[in-house]
């Protein structure tokens, strides 16, 4: 057999070959690398998103307002204030501190708006109208009763009725007198003054509380013992005490009427709250029914309705207490009977605070002003505060140590109870009250 011939440029051919397969690779390589940049995506592109949308926003209510955007409009104060808490909250979650647990971006949100109510630049262009910013408020708390009622369970709430009961009314109470008694000796207020102080500071926050809980119970933490549940329903009821002693004596200080008549008024609202909740909560579980379209939509859509309507038309008729009730019997008696609609309802309600959370605290923030503080007062107004906290703590601790909780979980609920709510919706009441009489400022000296 012959041996075949062997043509000597063959394997200088292969080597061409190969470098002609490794260049066409790596002209592939850079092209899929340039169509990785475009189009962008993560976090570029978010950023990119939010702030179109953000800056669509602002036009859109120039669109509608016109001169409103401008500095000094109310739709400008409120723009500036969104946008700052959006982004307080959103370097609080950036920011990290070993061994600190992660800030919360409701921090930020208060800061945003307590910077920018004390900044002198930027105060004299944020003018916003008390109606809006009481009507915000208002709306943003009435969307966190919603989800409170949502987030009731039933069997634990059943299970827990005495503890919720003495934990909505005991360390409100217990607390609003620490505060008189202690405002009395140290900041030498008269009696008086010092239980509608008392009521003011005693009333705890739904709005750091609930959806702190809701995401407590979401992701299973004290579910087993109702825990969520508790703090839920205990809290929203200790607002509702809260405004109906801030109203008995705000009446006590400023009329010569009868005190009875004010308790009268605080059942009175009471029992409107709850038939008015259980009534509306009736027609909203059957009315959509379960065939029509878009149902979860339409349920969100009557829920905050009717809700939003409860509150602001309660203050309105002058029924203050009425209102938060009303809407967490409703939406508590209408999940009832929606099944796992429920959970596509609450999806939608959740997606509304994230829109109005930062509103909400941002102007909480921004009500806040350094210049009308005086610095001689501020120690005297901490140790006030300081101490009825303190008080608060241990008698949320007793009441709740024969509730069959671990001595963690007693810990918790009695830290859980320290958030405060100022009785906000008062505020315009009270102030009006303070013109009318013409009470001298000398009553706030220590």
């Amino acid at each position: 057999m012959e041996a075949q011939s062997e043509d000597p440029q063959a394997p200088t051919q292969e080597l061409e070959d190969e470098k002609i397969e490794e260049t066409i690779l790596l002209e592939e390589s850079k092209k899929t690398k340039i169509f990785k940049l475009w189009p962008p995506r993560g976090q570029f592109n978010k950023i990119v998103t939010n702030g179109v949308l953000m800056g669509l926003f602002w036009i859109l209510a120039w669109s509608y307002t016109g001169a409103e955007v401008y500095p000094g409009g109310s739709v400008f104060g409120l723009l500036i204030i969104f946008y700052c808490s959006i982004a307080g909250g959103k370097l609080m979650e950036i920011i990290k501190i070993p061994v600190v647990p992660p800030l919360p971006p409701l921090l930020g949100m208060l800061l945003s708006g307590f910077i920018v109510r004390n900044t002198p630049v930027i105060r004299d262009s944020v003018r916003i109208s008390q109606v809006w910013s009481s009507h915000l408020r208002n709306t943003a708390l009435t969307i966190i009763l919603v989800q409170a009622g949502l987030g009731l369970d039933p069997q634990a709430l059943k299970k827990l009725k005495g503890v919720c009961l003495r934990l909505s009314i005991g360390p409100c109470c217990l607390e609003a007198c620490s505060a008189a008694v202690f405002s009395h000796f140290i900041m030498k207020f008269p009696w008086r003054w010092g239980f509608l102080l008392g009521f003011v500071i005693g009333a705890v926050s739904p709005a750091v509380v609930v959806p702190s809980m809701l995401i407590l119970q979401h992701q299973g933490y004290g579910v087993k013992k109702g825990i969520p549940t508790l703090l839920i329903a205990a809290s929203s009821f200790d607002d509702i005490l809260a405004i109906t002693g801030f109203n008995t004596f705000l009446s006590i200080t400023f009329t010569s009427g009868p005190v009875y008549k004010n308790v009268i008024k605080g059942i009175y609202e009471i029992v409107v709250g709850v038939t008015g909740g259980i009534i509306m909560g009736y027609f909203v579980r059957y009315f959509p029914s379960n065939e029509q379209t878009i149902l979860a939509w339409k349920r969100a859509f009557l829920l905050l309705s009717l809700s939003i309507v409860a509150v602001i038309g309660s203050n309105r008729v002058g029924l203050q207490g009425a209102g938060g009730l009303a809407t967490i019997v409703l939406t508590f008696v209408s999940a009832l009977g929606w099944n796992q609609e429920k959970a596509r309802v609450q999806n939608i309600i959740a997606g509304m605070w994230h829109i109005f959370q930062p509103l909400l605290f941002g102007l909480v923030g921004a009500e806040v002003s350094v210049a009308n503080l005086e610095s001689n007062t501020i120690g005297f107004c901490v140790g006030t505060l300081s101490l009825s906290l303190l008080v608060r703590v241990i008698v949320t601790f007793l009441l709740v140590s024969f509730a069959g909780f671990s001595f963690k979980e007693k810990i918790f609920v009695a830290l859980a109870w320290i958030p405060k709510a100022t009785v906000q919706k008062q505020r315009k009441k009270l102030q009006a009250c303070w013109k009318s009489t013409y009470i001298s400022k000398t009553l706030f000296k220590p």
